[in-house]
């Protein structure tokens, strides 16, 4: 086996799950190969890039003049068998998306690739499916959030793309419905399997005695829900609670919650602390009494799948508090391994977090059931292990196929 990732931009900053997921193959002694099809935008980078040995490849993404676009053309036709007929399928595609999936065809054969796998349904899977056709081997997607929730998706260019894949990945059972439901894609062509970690990057730690401490962490987007936090610690503050409360992460809603913050009398309490390294979010997060991520569904649609901050807090031994939208009530299971409570509820989430931050021995009994959950579910190399068995059955299909007719 000899997977090639294809992702829309390597590395990025908030996309550390990807990162875990090829590490757990690498470990495993498989061979790994990366494409990202648009240029890197990002100002800094997490320090477990470094830990991956599989070599990156960056296809071009722009389109070039007439005689690069006939060169290219005759490159392919050189390369990959049935090129002509192949190309004819893909003539309502645009034009970059079909040269890029020829570029990658091309190398993933050069490479000895034999299954593709795209993250997000986007313009990752678009490349991977027509390189896939190119180069006579299969495809397989996960999508995660953004991807299929947006209101900006297209339908009919998403469902080709489920449809031609071999198999398709989500990160969460509220996903394997709404696929269902939505574009009518069910198992066994959809199988949830959830993001994983490196448990030994994530030691327990019992919560019971950290200070009155709470900890949010992720973009400083609408969907992530600060603002519902910023008044619940208003809501704490004049209740006369015990709190500081640090929130982690970049955004173009910094400003308006900065703003929101020194309004409410908050900013001896409340610290913005921008993106942070991942072994300070680690640090932070062992830190905490509590993590709060009040997740919202935005007014365009786009919300988290299951955010990995939670999976991540919970490995730790920090408390989490969170709401109920998409997969979050899978983890996030009230009562028993966290509290879950309504979107958009300030009053709500105060009191949640009151509740957490004034009983030590709740923060330990829910702290100790969600470290089991997630050693029994979300394991990295347990769940990429799962990923394999698809990709290796996939290939399979796809070579009995190709030599049968």
């Amino acid at each position: 086996m000899h997977i090639g990732y294809v992702v829309k931009r390597y590395p990025r900053f908030s996309e550390t799950f990807i990162v875990n997921e090829i590490l757990a193959h690498e470990r495993a002694g498989v061979p790994v190969e990366i494409f990202a099809v648009r240029r890197v935008n990002e100002p800094y980078f997490q320090s477990i890039l470094g830990q991956v040995r599989s070599p990156v490849h960056y296809i071009s993404d722009s389109t070039p003049k007439a005689e690069g676009l006939w060169t290219a053309l005759k490159d392919g036709a050189k390369s990959l068998p049935g090129f002509w007929d192949n190309l004819e399928r893909f003539r309502n595609e645009e034009l970059p998306d079909v040269l890029q999936g020829i570029h990658l065809a091309i190398a993933a054969r050069k490479a000895g690739v034999t299954h593709l796998h795209a993250h997000f349904a986007t313009v990752a899977t678009t490349v991977a499916r027509i390189a896939a056709c190119f180069a006579g081997i299969g495809y397989s997607v996960t999508a995660h959030a953004k991807d299929i929730f947006h209101a900006d998706i297209d339908p009919l260019k998403l469902r080709p793309k489920l449809a031609d894949a071999e198999a398709v990945v989500t990160v969460s059972d509220f996903n394997v419905d709404f696929l269902a439901t939505t574009h009518g894609f069910r198992p066994p062509h959809v199988q949830r399997i959830y993001n994983g970690l490196w448990l030994d990057e994530f030691p327990y730690s019992s919560p019971a005695t950290r200070p009155k401490h709470i900890v949010a962490v992720g973009r400083l987007v609408e969907k992530k829900g600060f603002s519902t936090l910023v008044e619940a610690c208003a809501l704490l503050d004049a209740a006369g609670q015990e709190f500081t409360c640090e929130i982690i992460g970049d955004g173009p809603q910094r400003a308006d919650l900065a703003q929101r913050i020194e309004e409410s009398g908050l900013s001896g309490k409340v610290r913005l602390a921008g993106a942070l390294p991942r072994p300070n979010v680690i640090t932070a997060l062992q830190s905490a009494a509590v993590s709060a991520l009040p997740c919202i569904v935005a007014d365009d649609g786009d919300r988290d799948g299951l955010p990995t901050v939670l999976v991540e807090a919970m490995a730790l031994g920090t408390p989490c508090v969170s709401t109920d939208v998409t997969g979050v009530p899978e983890v996030v299971k009230h009562g028993m391994t966290g509290l879950c409570i309504e979107q958009r509820n300030p009053k709500a989430l105060a009191e949640a977090l009151g509740a957490i931050l004034e009983n030590p021995a709740m923060r330990e009994r829910l702290a100790s059931e969600a470290r089991a959950m997630i050693e029994r579910d979300f394991d990295v190399d347990q769940n990429a292990a799962y990923l394999r068995t698809f990709f290796s059955a996939r290939a399979a299909t796809v070579a009995l196929r190709r030599a049968a007719g």
